[in-house]
């Protein structure tokens, strides 16, 4: 005997081609749309401030969120854009995330992304060994990359304290509280890089955690410091990828850690929430990192449950540009950073706070307040920094498109 069973709410588990078409569609308009590279991040969103009784439709819904979503934003591809450590997008990513999506692959379990975990290990593979490691696996951010390698490093080696710089990333005072480890700062020299002789003598319980490209200034600190610690981490969130191109001598010394923190939503111009976490023995690691439950039939690896597919817009990217198609791009960008700041000094009424390392610019108006300057800003966008009491701008080179002198050009005329 049959039996006849309607499915309700069927339709919206099925693709509306229509309905999709016209969402891209809203896309590529509003990429190709002119307009300011910064919108007002106090301006209220015009939706409903209680939850609809009925419901829009999918496609009133896209409506209704097609203004925030699509057009309230930072235009991060804008050529005025040189503010901070967020890449515009290859248009690959936004069809892998969208793949993503419609699949909802979940790595947690072998029976609910097959593929997914495959994947996953074999883009860390084609990355791990340009910074010297075996091994690792993907996490939302370079946050949750900092927590899990001082997890790792606190259970293997039984180490109660984080060593670090004052100008260090504020991930790693969290990571240091979240695991009860004594968190101790070591001075910055006037390049704001570690000071490696001001390091405690006695490292043999101590996490060292060493970073490449500080937030303020793009600083690397010395990477082969700290000697004799139970275990050496370098936070290489933003100056990581330097490694694929030519410029990875700056970062000599960072094939000597036990682990590395890379963000591939910054310099290799992925989503958000993609970054990797890479360890000299990823096997040890793992083990330490590991849990397992009668529902599970594979280990659960490091601090997240389930997730998505993550490794598919990073593998689509270096797919698609290759090697060295990700070594130019990041090439171009540093050479864009070289021009900037000769730009900078060109002018008699600029200041540069010195020469770009590892593609952040700081320079600030020499006689005027650079807040008071950057809130007359049109067309143009760049962010403020303190270092060392004093305010500066700072231009991070991650937008492809940006035009250094049109900056400059806009915030002479701001003056």
């Amino acid at each position: 005997m049959s039996h006849n069973f309607e499915v309700p709410y069927e339709a919206d588990f099925h693709p509306d081609v229509d309905g999709l078409a016209d969402a891209l569609a809203r896309l590529v308009a509003a990429r190709s749309a002119t307009g300011e590279p910064h919108v007002d991040p106090n301006r209220n969103l015009e939706l409903p401030r209680v939850l609809p009784e009925e419901g829009l439709g999918g496609r009133g819904a896209l409506d209704l969120l097609a203004g925030p979503a699509l057009e309230q934003v930072s235009r991060l591809d804008h050529r005025g854009f040189l503010a901070h450590m967020d890449p515009p997008t290859p248009w690959p990513t936004w069809a892998a995330a969208q793949w993503g999506a419609a699949v909802n692959q979940n790595l947690l379990h072998p029976d609910t992304g097959p593929a997914a975990r495959q994947l996953e290990p074999l883009v860390i593979s084609w990355l791990a060994p340009a910074f010297g490691m075996d091994g690792g696996h993907l996490v939302p951010g370079s946050t949750v990359a900092n927590l899990t390698a001082l997890w790792a490093a606190r259970d293997l080696t039984g180490a109660c304290r984080v060593v670090t710089s004052t100008a260090a990333h504020l991930s790693v005072a969290k990571a240091a509280h979240l695991l009860g480890l004594e968190l101790v700062e070591v001075p910055v020299d006037d390049r704001q890089r570690m000071r490696a002789d001001l390091l405690p003598d006695d490292l043999t319980r101590s996490v060292v955690v060493l970073t490449a490209g500080t937030v303020t200034t793009g600083a690397v600190d010395p990477l082969e410091a700290g000697d004799g610690a139970a275990w050496r981490h370098v936070d290489a969130a933003w100056a990581g990828p330097l490694r694929l191109s030519a410029h990875a001598g700056i970062l000599a010394g960072i094939e000597t850690a036990d682990s590395v923190a890379v963000s591939a939503h910054k310099w290799l111009y992925q989503p958000k929430e993609s970054a990797l976490v890479f360890f000299s023995d990823s096997d040890t690691a793992h083990r330490a990192l590991s849990f397992g439950g009668s529902y599970l039939a594979a280990p659960n690896v490091g601090l997240l449950g389930s997730h998505g597919n993550a490794a598919l817009p990073l593998a689509v990217t270096l797919l698609s540009w290759g090697r060295s198609g990700v070594a130019g791009r990041i090439e171009a960008d540093m050479a864009t950073a070289e021009l900037f700041a000769r730009l900078v000094e060109d002018h008699v009424v600029l200041e540069l706070w010195g020469q770009p390392v590892t593609g952040v610019v700081n320079w600030r108006p020499a006689a005027r307040d650079p807040a008071e300057v950057r809130g007359r800003l049109t067309d143009a966008w760049i962010s403020l920094a303190d270092i060392a009491g004093t305010p500066w701008y700072r231009s991070v080179v991650a937008n492809p498109l940006a035009d250094p002198q049109h900056v400059i050009d806009r915030v002479i005329d701001a003056l």
